[in-house]
């Protein structure tokens, strides 16, 4: 083996050779396992997100791989109908300087699929280099001709069942992009707004209980006036009873609207007056149902206001006879323009009754950046209510369980209160709806325009147009489990590997995702679409920030295994960045923290690092500090793996059987393996990814690497030892790293198969050609082999060794200098163990002699450490120079008391603690304790010197 550790020289290497030996595949053998990795967007790359979960899910495979399951861990991407169409509309206009418009649908789609082909490989090319053990020979994309004849399929069957409808209802509209947009891709934002409180005048001469001749309505929107379709006010509200049924003259409209009473109206809150505009308010179109209002729309597709306004009533059916006149001189007119312009007009009309600065949220689309509007549009919908009957009933009988729990109840919430699910998407790019309209405009929904001409009895004469509109992403992502496996054809893989075993998820996307492939594999398999849900947290920064492009916070997951130079991350945080103030902040943060870049780290330790933050559904700080220490785990893994193979290459482990004689450290180190390999498990069945690596890190790092190898030298380095003696020390030696690279291979799949293929032949495994760890078998604990005896024996040892460790560093013996040891008072055992391991305690504590002494009286002036209840004694004769200690002790302790005292000077100062921050007055007083902590160890150990 290379004598450093150097990650980047064996990734590459191994992931290809897996890929060429097909070892991804399903095995073909065993009781099936399969799991369906959340589609990410064809336009992206990986973020730290992706490489947590898919951390998390490659753990999950490689763990049931080698448990002897048929594995399918299936792979595919998502064709991010806005995302992409946005990307490669930038990309049309900047080569060539047209629009889509231009090019025209079917020559933009083209472009679209060139641009995929060429350059939406990148997040797939991520994967590999995060060890993701896909299977790439099954990789769908939901564009792809298999899944659009599905998508078909599902959409058709719904409409057909009457599950899927046309109607005019209010959406999320993007003024800028002209789609309607999910709620997931809805941005709010807090900010500065205003609230401005107008005065509407009563009718026909009505008059408040206070003898005012108007009532006041305050909004954040004054431009929405134009679609007042009522005021209304609480039942309970006295104020406003006998105005109930009366009538509001709407201003600069002159439109007489009803007062309405409605539990929506708040006593508590302004005047407890709301105007209800049900063609642009959410909460609105709900108010208006309930009192059989007109729909008012105002607006168009920019969210300029209209000449003359559209008017529907609740089933989206044109009102012509209703009065649709708008002031003339708002036409035309952006809405925030119009804004500003009625808030003169009412002003100057008297009407203006106070401007209230408020912080408000508003809501952005996450694409456009432009804020989004409540829009009354044509668009087609889900009716969801009989699809989630069965999708709660799935949840609450365990048909399918959330870990953690807890997110069961998100789920109930949202479920239990859905509302018809808006699927059309007025873009190019994506499955486009299968409906086609005659002449006249009455639809028909089929697979084709010939199939719909055969169910409807339509003539070659009768010319059809398909609908323009796509559906929305989340509608085939919804069928991921079941299209990605060929439904609606009945195939093997289907009968094999549906229901898939468990989803892997963030809890952002319950609702939008999760919730969706429920309802809809349960309609069209009456299956579940998985048996568990594993909920994970998001990736915040180290202090617990969401990260984001915007705060420069954020860390691409390659960098970290590749590394970057300093100059090139800063680049990256603040290259497109219009704030010239902001990117030098992020600038200087950056270089805060990252002083001279990132070094290259590996796979293998980000892994384990995400691992070990993997707690159930909570989100996780990423520190740096946390991925360099277990960068140093892999080096401790790979230098503990060289002293191996140093000590058994070209010798006898007992690969060929042969006697063998196990000492105490190789029966205890036996006996821990399958204490953790029972600990691994559990964790991993459990999904506490953070107890599995914790359990593993423990092990290694501190039984394997830290005793037993030192352990192991006395045996092997004693010329006296048996043959046998060595061979047990050796084959246990192998056998138990052989052990900890399966159990470490869900984990850090790199360095275990690269340390394997050289440790495996010793341990009697054969290693040569094809053969990988990937397909060797999961350790599973011998409880034969658990030996509590050895385990007690060898933590007296340790105690031992450690009590005498400890005696040199408080009396400042050199590590080197043997030493006399006395061991007294303790249990009968205690005396027997010494004489059972006098050559371990000789070689780890560096002792010139160890002794039992029967009478404790007699022991000479010695330094003391207890174990247990036995005293360790080291005799200080001829060890130190008493005189020359204490001096030195002297002088620490002198150095102590002038900073403490100079810390007590500034606290005790009134001005320093009145204007200091009290970030800043907290580290004086954590100063302060910990100086005044050293100086009462160095007392201490003055006062021993001072025994002696």
């Amino acid at each position: 083996m290379e004598k450093t550790y150097q990650p980047e020289q064996i990734e590459t290497r191994w992931y290809a050779r897996w890929e060429a030996d097909n070892r991804f595949a399903p095995s073909g053998h065993g009781q099936p396992f399969s799991m369906m990795i959340p589609p990410p967007n064809v336009t992206g790359s990986l973020h730290m997100g992706h490489a947590f979960q898919d951390t998390i899910m490659d753990t999950l495979t490689r763990y049931k791989r080698m448990q002897g399951r048929n594995t399918l861990w299936q792979v595919g991407t998502d064709h991010a109908g806005i995302a992409t169409q946005m990307l490669v509309e930038r990309k049309v206009a900047a080569e060539e300087g047209k629009t889509r418009h231009d090019l025209g649908r079917e020559a933009f789609i083209d472009k679209v699929w060139e641009w995929k082909e060429e350059s939406g490989g990148h997040i797939t090319r991520q994967l590999r280099r995060m060890g993701a053990s896909v299977d790439w020979s099954r990789e769908r994309f939901t564009m792809d001709d298999g899944f659009y004849k599905a998508v078909q399929e599902v959409f058709v069957r719904l409409y057909d069942e009457g599950l899927i409808y046309r109607g005019k209802r209010l959406v999320n509209w993007d003024p800028t992009l002209h789609t309607a947009i999910s709620d997931l891709e809805v941005e709010n934002k807090e900010q500065q707004g205003s609230f401005w409180h107008f005065r509407y005048p009563l009718a026909e001469g009505a008059t408040t209980a206070d003898g005012k001749d108007y009532l006041v309505v305050a909004t954040t929107r004054p431009e929405t006036l134009l679609g007042d379709t009522g005021v209304a006010v609480n039942p309970a509200d006295e104020r406003y009873a006998s105005l109930v049924g009366k009538f509001i003259e709407l201003p600069l409209v002159g439109r007489r609207i009803p007062i309405v009473a409605d539990e929506h109206a708040d006593m508590e809150k302004g005047s407890g007056c709301v105007k209800i505009t049900p063609a642009h308010d959410f909460n609105d179109y709900e108010v208006g149902k309930r009192h059989d209002h007109l729909l008012i729309n105002v607006f168009s597709q920019d969210a300029t206001i209209l000449e003359r306004a559209e008017i529907f009533n609740l089933k989206g059916q044109p009102q012509p006879q209703e009065d649709a006149t708008l002031p003339g001189k708002y036409a035309g007119l952006d809405r925030f323009a119009a804004r500003s312009l009625i808030v003169e007009d009412m002003e100057a009309l008297g009407l203006l009754a106070q401007v209230e600065s408020v912080n408000n949220t508003l809501p952005y689309g996450d694409r456009s950046g432009d804020v989004i509007e409540p829009l009354l549009t044509d668009q087609w919908f889900v009716a969801v209510e009989t699809l989630a009957k069965p999708a709660i009933e799935a949840v609450e009988n365990g048909d399918i369980q959330f870990v953690p729990k807890n997110y069961e109840n998100m789920y109930f919430a949202w479920m239990r209160d859905l509302q018809d699910w808006c699927i059309s998407r007025q873009l190019w790019w994506g499955h486009r709806i299968p409906a086609w309209y005659d002449a006249k405009g009455n639809v028909y929904v089929a697979r084709s325009a010939e199939e719909a001409r055969e169910k409807n009895g339509l003539g070659a004469d009768v010319e059809l147009t398909q609908d323009d509109d796509v559906l929305d992403t989340w509608f085939s992502s919804g069928l991921w489990t079941f299209g990605t496996l060929g439904w609606p054809e009945q195939t093997p893989e289907l009968e094999t590997f549906h229901p898939s075993s468990v989803l892997v998820t963030g809890f952002d996307i319950i609702f939008f995702w999760v919730a969706r492939m429920i309802m809809l594999t349960l309609k069209f398999t009456g299956e579940v679409p998985f048996k568990q849900v594993y909920v994970h947290g998001l990736v915040r920064d180290r202090d617990g920030n969401k990260m984001s492009k915007s705060k420069g916070n954020v860390l691409d997951p390659i960098d970290l295994i590749d590394g970057i130079e300093l100059d090139t991350l800063i680049e990256k945080r603040t290259g497109n960045m219009m704030q010239p103030q902001k990117a030098k902040a992020i600038a200087k943060a950056t270089r805060d923290e990252f002083k001279d870049g990132i070094e290259p780290h590996g796979t293998d330790a980000l892994r384990f690092t995400f691992l070990s933050q993997a707690t159930t559904g909570r989100d996780i700080k990423f520190d740096m500090n946390r991925l360099d220490g277990y960068r140093n785990f892999c080096n401790k893994l790979w230098n503990a793996s060289r002293y191996v193979l140093m000590n058994a290459e070209g010798e006898d482990c007992g690969q060929d059987g042969g006697e063998v004689t196990l000492s105490l450290a190789d029966r205890w180190i036996i006996s821990q393996l399958q204490k953790t390999a029972n600990q691994v498990t559990k964790a991993l069945e459990e999904y506490r990814f953070d107890h599995a690596s914790q359990a593993l890190y423990e092990f290694v790092w501190n039984e394997y690497c830290d005793w037993y190898l030192e352990l192991s030298k006395p045996v092997l380095w004693d010329e006296n030892a048996t043959a046998e003696s060595k061979r047990g020390t050796r084959r246990t030696l192998v056998r138990v790293l052989e052990a900890i690279l399966r159990l470490a291979h869900p984990m850090m799949p790199f360095i275990s198969e690269e340390i394997w293929q050289r440790i495996a032949p010793l341990a009697g495994t054969h290693a040569g050609g094809n053969d990988s760890i990937m397909v060797q078998p999961w350790p599973e604990a011998e409880e034969s082999k658990i030996d509590e005896q050895a385990t007690r024996d060898i933590e007296w040892l340790k105690g031992v060794i450690i009590a005498v460790r400890n005696i040199r560093a408080e009396m400042n013996i050199a590590p080197g200098k043997p030493l006399d040891v006395l061991l007294t008072k303790g249990q009968p055992e205690d005396a027997e163990r010494l004489e059972k391991n006098r050559l371990f305690l000789a070689k780890l504590a560096k002792l010139e002699s160890v002794s039992w002494l029967e009478t404790p009286d007699d022991a000479p002036l010695s330094a003391t450490q207890l174990v247990g209840d036995m005293e360790v004694l080291v005799p200080m004769a001829d060890l130190i120079d008493k005189d020359a200690e204490l001096k030195r002790l002297n002088k620490e302790i002198d150095k102590q008391d002038k900073l403490i005292g100079g810390i007590e000077k500034k606290l005790g100062n009134e001005g320093f603690i009145a204007k200091a921050p009290e970030a800043v007055v907290e580290k004086e007083r954590g100063k302060l304790a910990e100086f005044q902590s050293a100086k009462q160890l160095l007392e201490e150990q003055k006062a021993k010197i001072e025994a002696l």
